[in-house]
């Protein structure tokens, strides 16, 4: 019968608990294997140290044991006999439970290899624990005397072992050993136990179940059958699929057949169970007590070992807060903020674009301040190169994190550079792409401020970017910014970032190395359309460590993974350090540890190396090193993480991503199959072979059953059968086998065989006989080395390629100065192809080269050393001519006109060459020369034609380099009369000087004239891509020049121009169009300025830096060449050029121009007008004659005192410049009076007089000397000017005098405060404790409440509620032992009036809004303000008009209440209401709209109150008359009168003790017109005594009124009672 168990994480610890009888040992296997798993997904990153337990285990080694399986009686025998015969001699152990391998192997058990998670970590052995035994060894396991004499490698094979109870049965749900301190990437699991299926695939299985024999029912779990519940999801990083790789392992290997979950159940004989139950009580007790005791043990060292662990207290950083991104204008500041926890507390660097900001190198740009984990980064002043992406980076010794926030520049549109819009910069040209919108756009993409070739060195940051402007601009299309290194689209990783600040790509190598070098290529794109800039990239070697030693290699890979083996491949280096490189060393790490362990013990050289050993599951990186004599090299970059997995299972991780341990398995449950002896591998064969190792490839066998299989090598000597097991300790797990230790030069054969837990299979097919040594050769030299110019820093070098070279890696070249003798590498990364650019050489020099080929074997010996090149811009041959035309043509001959070409090659052109052939009936004849000496004019007459004959025509042009490519050939010309009136079209047009807003047309005239001389031009313009429609005219009236500037262009719009000639037959046909001119002020363009020197000599100066070795600067004069030097001398020197003039006058007036050649157009003009020239001439004179410029002219001050500063300040001042200074014609010097100061820096002259007199009017001159220039300036101070600064210079003196004791600053004045009071303030100065201040008003001192403190230096005085009394005269002195100062404040009249209208005006701003109020007699409307005075007037309106009160409606104030009072209002009430506050200057007003659903609510709420108001008034009520208390003596009369009132009458009723009076003869009870009730007793008696009272009602209402009577027998004399004037108690309801 088949069972489904489904086997959770519960159900295996109950089941446990229930075997071991509450045992501490009944940890279910997860939480004691696989907590570490657990871990790894919970943590953030990887670790970077073993764990305690590796270290251990590293240490002392772990158990090896081949035969510490324990089985019990009822188990099932071994099936197949091989196996024993075997184990004795291959160390290894195959049994029914589990056997033990491992490169670490510890001990494994079927039933007791249950390790406890943490006491495993710190044991030497093995502890074997039994289900329900009564003794529990920590040390060693029980073995039979039967299996006590095998060798401790030999497999324990026992029926009967008495160490065990006979109830125990092997029960383990892990038998896969866990590491329990690995790595959190690290987690792999060793495959290192193997077993068959006990039962037959027939066979009953039950689960815990039991047969009649009492044997043991074995449940086994078959290899990949279960069914894993779990969560599969995407990953992204190299660390995540490391841990997707282990966990598939893990799952994968804990259900494997070899070491599936057994869950076994022993059936016992009823004795056995007998002698259980009789286990007395003291000896469970004794046990138990036991247990508690070393689980408490083991909690105890647990906790002292956490306390112990420093790592415990310590944490990485993390981020509290991150940086913001910020977008700002140029030229503010922004402040980049952050708050980072950690322990130790963590240090922050700052990065921008990955380059650490360094505050002393920008001194006042950058401020850091980092205090109690705040931190931030100011820049101030931001500019456009501020755009930038920064990073806060925190670290301690326990890790590094980092934030990024963005920086965006903006400019102000104003403010923008045009210059990028530099065509010349990057010609792009009109493109046309498809935007997300799904209309086509034209995008002109443009690359500005571009990286060039760029040289960096390993380790270094470098940073590539370019500033991209696209046009036009959508907010909503964003471009894709993609970058290429030698064509391979780069993505974003630890070596390399991008960042994209909306306006600026940039790439930054974070830590640069050989394998970054390249051509980078960054491409803009905007929907269907793409432009790229391609710039490359050179890294030169580190330093070496030691003097002499190789560079590093590069370009490590990971070749062939498989479960415990890679081959490893790399590129050699291209400097060997001077000697030869003797090998390579390959180093291995564990990913997620620090430690590098070599793969081989000597240098290899071949450049690809087999690494065996690797531990299937887990993850490794490599490195590089070379050797040569000298030492060792630096590592090289670490190679991309590989995990050591089958083939197959990475394909399967890659399709289906596994997700972190869940907890939970669920098992299905399937028959197993027997065992089954693996077949024969197939197609085995060489894959590699060198002189160190050969590599063997396999198949596995189709015939191997459910379980895994391993592979034995073997080889033999060729020609012998004398086969040697290669692998004799650990069998391969993968199909691939490196054989290292044969001897060079020998044949071997090679074989596998398989093998599993059920044997060793039959061996494979021997390959054929290999010989040992390097299969590829070292590729031969390269030949016909070829350098060519290319740039003023570049050579091209070409070469052929090595002949018959195998697995080609690439080529090195290497440059060196011509005699030098000292070699310099070109590219340190291979180079593919035979064309390389070498780059960074020097201008001028003359170079050599050499090449060298690159495989795997080793490299080539170097080529022949090309010939020697000078350093320069190569030339080439110029393209075609284009636009070709008929510009006249005659009976026998033609003009043509052509433009010169778009690419000159380098050199100036130097003619032309015409080509013609005649066309019979559309057939074109053999071309014929026209020319046989050049041309340098771009037009040609053709002569010797025939007349009415068709021809075509072609041009080629000419430079040092030799005849361009002809153009194509023209249309068809017919050679014939022209008879036309009018002009032919002028040729040969040129745009010149373009700016962002005009450029100037250059053309030639007509060939042909017409019948009359040409009088004029007229200069058309369109935009580029308008229709011919759009042809507009730029000149009203024709022009007589050969020359215009157009003006009014639009910056960045596309242009074409034309030009006609007129004569007096009328306007010509127009010439052909420009080339189209884009309107933009390219960047670094330079325009001609003026100079005149110290010598007057005025010259025209121009500087151009964009010029080539070949360039030259042609000057002209109205745009003709000027051929007359007599009156200008010009002079050049580098890049720049002058034109001096000789002697200006009114023959040069005119416009000058200057043009550079081989350049992109450079040219600028100056025009001399004739106000210009006398603006030079007389500036040329000042020259001349010099004098001493002047900032500003003599002048006085006062200063603090009352001194007086005379100064002046020039624009500049030699160091050997003088100063005379002269009152009224005579020289005054340095003195008491008079101190006098030069400042040569500033130009700034002074003069301080200390005090002025009388004496001292008069007239100051300053007199300037500065060599030969000279100036004076003078200042009269007479008259009225004198008397008024010497008033003002004695009253600042006594101003400084006041100023020396207490004092005031700012005199007394007033406010008004929030609350409608007046502060009277001011403000003083140099107080000190002893200061007293006393407030006046009209002349009486105002007594203050508490003594000033003077806080802040300011005194204040509060008046509350102003009003008109406080009116007057306020005075407040200030005094001192140093003096005294006063101020006053009239607040009369006009003062306190606008004092007044600001009250009013606070009391105003403070009233709330309107309000509504009913009342008994109407509506109220009514505001509150902070209180109220009668300055204020208050106004209401209704509906916009004022409201005339009567007596209905009434306006007034109670206390600060302000109201409006509508008695029994009526719908005309209704509508707007407006309060007016005037304060005397302004109306202050509040609305509020009475109506609708409000006046509706008032109106019914004044009914209410109007009715309970009657109700009030009419109401019954007793006016008064009654007393409370009345005492009389027995036998008097009693009389009580009072009077009531009411609307109707109300009725009366008296009342004694509350209940009804009635009237009678002793009581007599009147009521008289309804307003008067008396009350009368005739002869009272004490039965009278009591409690009276008396009822008043009517409908609105009913009150009473109580008293009391005391009757009382007097002991002597009658007296008689007077009643007690009262009220009465009364009562209304």
């Amino acid at each position: 019968m088949t069972y489904g168990a489904h086997l959770s994480i519960s159900r295996q610890k109950s089941a446990v608990d229930s075997e071991l009888g509450g045992t501490m040992m009944a940890l279910p296997f997860y939480q004691k294997h696989h907590q570490h798993y657990d871990r790894a997904y919970r943590h953030k990153e990887l670790q970077s140290t073993l764990s305690q337990y590796q270290k251990e285990e590293k240490r002392k080694s772990a158990v090896y044991s081949h035969g510490s399986t324990a089985y019990t009686r009822g188990s099932a025998a071994y099936r197949h006999g091989s196996a024993a015969a075997y184990s004795h001699e291959s160390a290894a152990a195959y049994s029914h439970g589990s056997a033990a391998y491992g490169h670490e192997s510890a001990a494994y058990s079927h039933g007791s290899a249950a390790y406890d998670h943490e006491s495993a970590a710190h044991s030497r052995r093995s502890a074997a624990y039994s289900l329900g035994s009564e003794s529990l060894s920590k040390m060693s396991s029980a073995y039979d005397h039967e299996s006590a004499a095998q060798s401790r490698r030999s497999a324990a094979y026992s029926l009967g072992s008495e160490s065990l109870s006979k109830r125990s049965a092997a029960y383990s749900l892990g038998s896969e050993a866990y590491s329990h301190g690995l790595k959190d990437s690290n987690i792999m699991i060793e495959d290192r136990s193997y077993k068959l299926s006990p039962k037959a695939k027939r066979a009953k299985q039950s689960l815990f179940s039991e047969e009649k024999e009492n044997k043991a029912i074995d449940y086994v779990v078959p290899v990949f059958t279960g069914r894993q519940m779990y969560v599969s999801g995407i990953t992204d990083t190299e660390e995540e699929r490391i841990k997707e790789s282990a966990a598939y392992i893990a799952r994968r290997n804990l259900f494997a057949t070899g070491e599936g979950i057994s869950a076994t159940r022993v059936a016992t004989s009823s004795s056995t169970e007998e002698q259980h139950e009789k286990k007395s009580r003291k000896v469970a007790i004794r046990e138990s007590a036991e247990r508690l005791a070393l689980k408490k043990t083991l909690e105890e060292t647990e906790e002292f070992h956490r306390k112990l662990n420093e790592d415990k207290l310590l944490h990485a950083p993390e981020f509290v807060i991150k940086p913001r991104s910020h977008t700002v204008w140029e030229k503010q500041n922004v402040k980049l903020h952050c708050t980072v926890t950690g322990w130790p507390e963590p240090r922050l660097t700052w990065y921008k674009n990955n380059v650490p900001i360094n505050v002393h190198t920008h001194p006042g740009k950058y401020f850091i301040e980092s205090r109690y984990g705040m931190h931030s980064l100011e820049i101030n002043k931001c500019d456009f190169e501020d755009t930038a992406q920064y990073r806060a980076s925190a670290m301690n010794v326990k890790g590094e994190l980092s934030a990024y926030a963005s920086l965006v520049v903006k400019r102000y549109k104003g403010e923008f550079d045009a210059s990028y819009f530099h065509a010349g910069t990057v010609t792009m040209p009109l493109s046309f792409g498809v935007t997300p919108h799904g209309y086509a756009s034209k995008f002109e993409i443009h690359f500005v401020d571009k990286f060039e070739v760029t040289f960096g060195r390993e380790g270094e940051t470098m940073s590539l970017g370019c500033t991209v402007i696209i046009h036009p601009d959508i907010k909503r299309f964003h471009p894709e910014i993609q970058w290429y290194r030698n064509g391979v689209l780069i993505t974003p990783s630890k070596w390399v970032q991008m960042h994209w600040s909306g306006e600026r790509a940039t790439l930054t190598l974070a830590h640069a190395n050989k394998e970054d070098e390249g051509l980078y290529t960054l491409r803009v794109v905007m929907g269907d359309y793409y432009e790229q800039y391609s710039g490359y990239v050179f890294v030169r070697d580190a330093d070496a460590e030691m003097p002499g030693a190789p560079a590093s290699p590069l370009d490590v890979e990971c070749l062939d993974a498989n479960k415990d083996y890679v081959i490893i491949s790399w590129k050699q280096p291209a400097v060997d350090g001077g000697s030869p490189v003797l090998g390579y060393f390959i180093d291995k790490c564990e990913v997620g540890t620090t430690h590098w362990s070599q793969c081989n013990e000597t240098p290899v050289k071949f450049a690809r190396f087999p690494v065996t050993g690797l531990i299937e599951g887990r993850s490794y990186i490599f490195r590089v090193r070379a050797v040569n004599k000298a030492g060792i090299s630096i590592p090289s970059r670490v190679s991309e993480p590989v995990a050591a997995l089958d083939p197959a299972d990475r394909a399967r991780l890659r399709s289906h991503p596994s997700a972190p341990w869940t907890g939970q398995i669920i098992v299905t449950e399937e028959e197993p199959a027997e065992g089954v002896v693996p077949g024969p591998p197939s197609d085995l064969h060489v894959i590699e072979a060198t002189k160190n190792y050969v590599v063997l490839s396999w198949k596995p066998p189709g015939e191997r059953g459910h379980e895994g299989v391993m592979y034995f090598v073997e080889k033999c000597t060729a020609g012998t059968e004398n086969w040697q097991r290669v692998n004799t300790e650990i069998p391969v797990k993968s199909p691939r086998f490196a054989v290292f230790d044969l001897a060079e030069g020998k044949s071997y054969r090679f074989r596998v065989r398989c093998c599993n837990s059920a044997g060793i299979g039959e061996p494979s097919e021997a390959t054929e006989a290999t010989v040992v040594g390097d299969k590829l050769d070292i590729p031969k030299v390269p030949g016909r080395i070829i350098p060519t110019r290319n740039t003023d820093t570049s050579v091209v070098v070409t070469w052929t390629e090595s002949k018959d070279a195998k697995e080609l890696v690439g080529y090195y070249v290497e440059a060196s100065i011509a005699g030098s003798g000292h070699w310099e590498p070109s590219n340190n990364n291979p180079v593919k192809g035979t064309r390389f650019i070498c780059h960074g050489l020097l201008t001028g020099e003359n170079y050599i080269f050499r090449v060298r080929a690159v495989n795997a074997a080793g490299l080539s010996e170097y080529s022949h050393e090309s010939e020697a090149i000078e350093v320069k811009a190569a030339i080439a041959a110029p393209s075609p001519p284009y636009d070709i035309t008929v510009l006249e043509s005659v009976r026998d001959s033609m003009v043509l006109g052509w433009k010169q070409p778009k690419i000159i090659g380098g050199a100036e052109i130097t003619g032309y060459y015409v080509n013609y052939r005649e066309v019979i009936d559309g057939v074109p004849g053999k071309w014929n020369e026209a020319n046989i000496k050049p041309v340098s004019e771009r037009a040609y007459r053709i002569h010797n034609l025939k007349e009415n004959m068709v021809y075509q025509f072609q041009v080629a042009a000419a430079n040092l380099a030799g005849v361009g490519t002809p153009s194509p050939p023209t249309r068809s010309f017919k050679c014939e009369e022209w008879t036309i009136a009018v002009p032919g079209p002028p040729h040969d047009l040129l745009c010149t000087e373009v700016r962002k807003d005009s450029l100037v047309l250059l053309w030639k005239p007509p060939v042909y004239i017409g019948r009359n001389p040409v009088t004029g031009y007229y200069v058309d313009v369109k935009e580029t891509e308008a229709t011919d429609e759009h042809w507009r005219s730029v000149n009203e009236k024709p022009i007589a020049n050969k020359f215009l500037k157009v003006s009014g262009l639009k910056e960045g719009v596309s242009y074409l121009f034309r030009v006609r000639a007129t004569n007096q037959a009328g306007v010509g046909k127009p010439s052909d169009t420009t080339d189209p001119v884009v309107a933009e002020t390219r960047p670094g363009t330079k325009e001609m300025e003026v100079d005149v020197d110290d010598n007057g000599v005025i010259s025209l100066n121009f500087e151009c830096d964009q010029m080539s070795p070949d360039s030259k600067f042609v000057w002209s004069k109205n745009y003709e060449p000027i051929e007359d030097e007599s009156r200008l001398a010009f002079d050049a020197k580098g890049g720049k050029s002058k034109a001096a003039f000789k002697d200006l006058g009114e023959d040069d007036l005119g416009i000058y121009s200057c043009a550079v050649t081989d350049t992109d157009g450079v040219s600028s003009s100056y025009t001399v007008d004739e106000e210009e020239m006398k603006r030079l001439l007389a500036l040329s004179h000042e020259h001349k004659f010099p004098t001493v410029p002047l900032k500003s002219e003599l002048a006085a001050e006062l200063l603090e005192k009352g001194q007086v500063r005379f100064w002046l300040q020039a624009e500049k001042l030699s160091g050997n410049a003088k100063v005379n200074f002269v009152f009224n014609d005579k020289e005054i010097v340095n003195g008491e009076k008079y101190k006098m100061k030069v400042d040569h820096n500033t130009g700034l002259i002074e003069m301080i007089m200390d005090k002025i007199e009388d004496n001292d009017e008069g007239t100051y001159t300053f007199q300037l000397q500065d060599g030969k220039a000279t100036n004076q300036s003078s200042l009269v101070l007479i008259g009225d000017v004198f008397k008024k600064l010497q008033n003002e210079a004695d009253f600042q003196r006594q101003e400084w005098f006041r100023k020396q004791g207490p004092h005031f600053v700012e005199y007394l004045g007033w406010e008004v405060t929030a609350d409608c009071n007046v502060l009277l303030k001011c403000k003083v100065a140099n107080i000190k404790k002893e200061t007293h201040i006393v407030w006046y008003k009209d002349g009486r001192e105002i007594m203050v409440d508490e003594e000033h403190d003077f806080k802040d230096g300011v005194c204040t005085l509060l008046i509350s509620e102003f009003s008109k009394k406080d009116a007057g005269n306020y005075e407040v002195i200030l005094k001192d032992d140093r003096g005294k100062d006063k101020s006053k404040l009239k607040l009369v009249e006009a003062a306190f009036a606008d004092l007044m209208n600001e009250v009013c005006k606070k009391i105003a701003v403070s009233a709330t809004e309107l309000k509504i109020q009913s009342t008994a007699e109407g509506i109220r409307l009514f505001s509150f303000v902070n209180y109220y005075l009668e300055d204020l007037m208050v106004s209401w309106l209704h509906n916009d008009a004022k409201i005339k009160y009567t007596d209905r409606v009434k306006t007034g104030v109670t206390g600060e209440q302000i109201w409006l009072q509508i008695n029994e209002p009526t719908p005309q009430d209704k509508g707007k209401y407006i309060m007016e506050l005037f304060d005397g200057k302004t109306t202050h007003t509040r609305k509020l709209d009475l109506s609708g659903q409000a006046f509706d609510e008032a109106c019914v709420e004044f009914q209410r109150l109007k009715q309970a108001a009657v109700a009030e008034r009419n109401r019954a009520r007793i006016l008064g008359g009654l007393p409370d208390v009345v005492t009389i003596q027995e036998g008097k009369a009693l009389n009580l009168t009072c009077n009531v009132w009411g609307d109707p009458v109300p009725e009366v009723t008296w009342l004694k003790n509350e209940k009804p009076l009635t009237a009678d003869a002793h009581c007599i009870l009147k009521y008289e017109s309804g307003k008067s009730a008396s009350f009368t007793m005739t002869g009272v008696n004490t039965i009278d005594s009591g409690r009276y009272g008396i009822l008043v009602k009517n409908k609105y209402g009913t009150e009473t009124s109580d008293f009391t009577v005391s009757v009382f027998i007097p002991e002597g004399e009658d007296e008689v009672s007077q009643p007690e004037p009262s009220k009465g108690d009364k009562k209304k309801v």
